[in-house]
C-alpha cells in the first residue's frame, strides 16, 4: 500500500493520522429486499431497528441503485465494476460462471493485503466451473453457489468452499436448520478470526427472497397482526407453499435485521467498529406484487418491481456507515450504483482499480464532500435462449438515467419511454411524445451504451428439489 495514496483517500489530517491500517470493508446485501421495506425508508408494518440505527449512525442514500433488476447480473456488476452493458454475466439462469481472467473486487482487495470472505449467495458460477468464488479472490466461502439452490431456506447442505456442509434435520420432511442463521454464524466467526485486519466481508443473505419460510420465533411476531395473503406456490410447484405469506415475509425482513444487529454489535465488541466501512443494500428491487405490494408498499412510491427496469426494480436501500468519517444521520440524493463499489473499495484500501470499468469511486460523497455526479447510469436485461445457448439478437430491455431524466425501453425492440424523475418519481407520465427530440437522443444513447454480451456457457441445471 502507498501511504500517500491511502492518506489522500481518507482526506488527510487528523482522521487519517488516527487510522493505523487499511480500513475493513463490509458489504451486507439482502436478496429481493425492496426500497420501502426498512423502517428508515418508510416501512410501517415491519420492525427493522438495527437497519434503522445503521442509517441514523451513517449516510442514507435516496438514489442508490442495484446493478440490475435481477440477481446474477446485479451481482456480476457488483463484483466487476462493469454495468450491465459490459459486465460478463447478463442473464439470470443461475449457473453461468465468471471466466478465469475476469477480475472481481475481491481480487483487488486480496492483492492489497485483505483477508476476504463471502458468506451467503454467490450466483456467478456453480461447483466445478471457473466461476467459483475461491477462484475469484475470496479466501473463504460458505453458502450457496447456484441460485436455484438458494431458493430454499432449509436446504440439505451448503458449500464450505468446494465441500458440501450438511445442515442437520433438513432431510425431507424435516425443517430444522435455517440456512441464513448458519451463514451469519460463519460470517461472524470470520470477523473474529480476521479482526486484526484488514478484512473484506461480503455477507449476502438469501432473504426475503422466496421461498417464504422463516423460523417460528420470527413468524410468531407477526401472526395475527399482518394479513396472510394468498397462498404462494411457484408454477412448477418446486417451492413449498406458505399459507401465512404476509407474516412470513415480515418475519424474514425482521430476522434479516437481527443479523445486521449481530454483526454491528460484534464489530464494537472487537473494537474494530471505527476501523470498518459498512454498507447495507439489496441485490435488486422488491419482488412482491399485488396484495403484498399494496400492503407493505415495499417499493415505496416507485413503479415496477424485480424483473423490470422501472425504479421499483432498480432502486434499493443503500446505507453507508463509518464512525468519524462518514457523516452520521445524513441523507444524500447522490445517485450511484453497484458498479461504483469496486473503485470505492479500491480507493479506501489504497489499491488501484482496473482501468476499464464503468464505476467511479464515491468515497468523496461518503466523506461528506461534493462530487461530480455520474453523467449517466445504465442497465439492461437481454433475453437468453437456453435451448440455443445464445442471446436474442435484438435491442434488449434497457434503462438509462441522466440527471433528472430516465429513459426506459421496457420490451425488446420496443419504443423508448421518457420520464422526469424530479417531477414524477413514480414514472407515471411518459413524456416521449411531448419531448420527441430528447426521446430520440436517449434512444441513440441506449444503443451506444452497450457491447454485445459474450457467449456464455450455462452448466447443467442441478434441478434442486425441496431436499437440496
Amino acid at each position: 500500500m502507498q501511504r500517500r495514496t491511502f492518506l489522500s483517500a481518507l482526506g488527510g489530517g487528523v482522521l487519517a493520522a488516527r487510522q493505523p491500517r487499511q480500513p475493513n470493508i463490509v458489504w451486507m446485501m439482502a436478496d429481493d429486499l425492496g426500497y420501502g421495506d426498512p423502517g428508515c425508508y418508510g416501512q410501517k408494518w415491519i420492525r427493522t431497528p438495527h437497519i434503522d440505527r445503521l442509517a441514523a449512525e451513517g449516510l442514507r442514500f435516496t438514489d442508490g441503485y442495484a446493478g440490475c433488476t435481477v440477481c446474477a447480473p446485479s451481482r456480476s456488476v457488483l463484483m466487476t465494476g462493469l454495468h450491465t452493458g459490459h459486465t460478463p454475466i447478463r442473464s439470470n439462469p443461475g449457473g453461468v460462471p465468471l471466466l478465469p481472467e475476469e477480475r472481481t473486487v475481491a481480487d483487488v482487495l486480496k492483492d492489497a493485503g485483505y483477508r476476504t470472505g463471502l458468506f451467503g449467495k454467490w450466483g456467478l458460477g456453480d461447483i466445478g466451473t471457473s466461476g467459483v468464488p475461491w477462484k475469484h479472490g475470496f479466501h473463504e466461502f460458505f453458502g450457496f453457489l447456484h441460485q436455484a439452490h438458494a431458493h430454499f431456506q432449509y436446504p440439505r447442505f451448503l458449500y464450505s468452499n468446494a465441500k458440501e456442509y450438511p445442515l442437520p434435520g433438513n432431510d425431507t420432511p424435516g425443517r430444522q436448520t435455517y440456512a441464513n442463521d448458519v451463514m451469519t454464524d460463519k460470517a461472524l466467526d470470520f470477523v473474529r478470526r480476521a479482526k486484526n485486519g484488514p478484512f473484506f466481508l461480503y455477507l449476502s443473505w438469501t432473504i426475503p427472497h422466496f421461498e417464504p419460510h422463516v423460523p417460528e420465533d420470527s413468524l410468531a411476531e407477526y401472526r395475527g397482526k399482518i394479513p396472510n395473503g394468498p397462498l404462494y406456490s411457484e408454477k412448477r410447484g418446486r417451492l413449498m407453499p406458505q399459507p401465512e405469506l404476509g407474516p412470513a415475509y415480515a418475519g424474514m425482513v425482521t430476522r434479516l435485521d437481527s443479523y445486521v444487529g449481530r454483526l454491528m454489535s460484534l464489530l464494537k465488541e472487537l473494537d474494530v467498529d471505527r476501523d470498518t466501512l459498512v454498507f447495507f443494500t439489496s441485490d435488486n428491487g422488491g419482488m412482491m406484487g399485488g396484495f403484498l405490494n399494496d400492503f407493505f408498499r415495499n417499493t415505496g412510491v416507485f413503479r415496477g418491481q424485480k424483473g423490470n427496469l422501472y425504479e421499483g426494480g432498480l432502486r434499493v436501500p443503500m446505507i453507508a456507515r463509518w464512525p468519524g468519517r462518514v457523516p452520521a444521520g445524513k441523507v444524500s440524493d447522490f445517485a450511484w450504483a453497484f458498479q461504483d463499489f469496486l473503485p470505492t473499495a479500491a480507493e479506501v484500501a489504497g489499491a488501484a482499480a482496473p482501468r476499464s470499468i464503468d464505476g467511479v469511486s464515491v468515497l468523496p460523497t461518503l466523506l461528506g464532500k461534493k462530487q461530480k455526479p455520474h453523467e449517466e447510469l445504465y442497465w439492461e436485461l437481454p433475453r437468453y435462449d437456453g435451448s440455443r445457448k445464445a442471446f436474442h439478437d435484438e435491442a434488449p430491455p434497457q434503462a438509462i438515467r441522466r440527471g433528472r431524466w430516465k429513459a426506459v425501453r421496457p420490451k425488446p425492440n420496443g419504443a423508448v419511454e421518457l420520464y422526469d424523475l424530479a417531477a414524477d418519481p413514480g414514472e407515471s407520465k411518459d413524456l416521449a411524445a411531448a419531448r420527441p427530440k430528447l426521446a430520440a437522443e436517449f434512444d441513440q444513447r441506449l444503443k451506444a451504451a452497450r457491447t454485445p454480451p459474450r457467449q456464455q456457457a450455462e452448466p447443467p441445471h442441478p434441478w434442486w428439489d425441496a431436499r437440496s
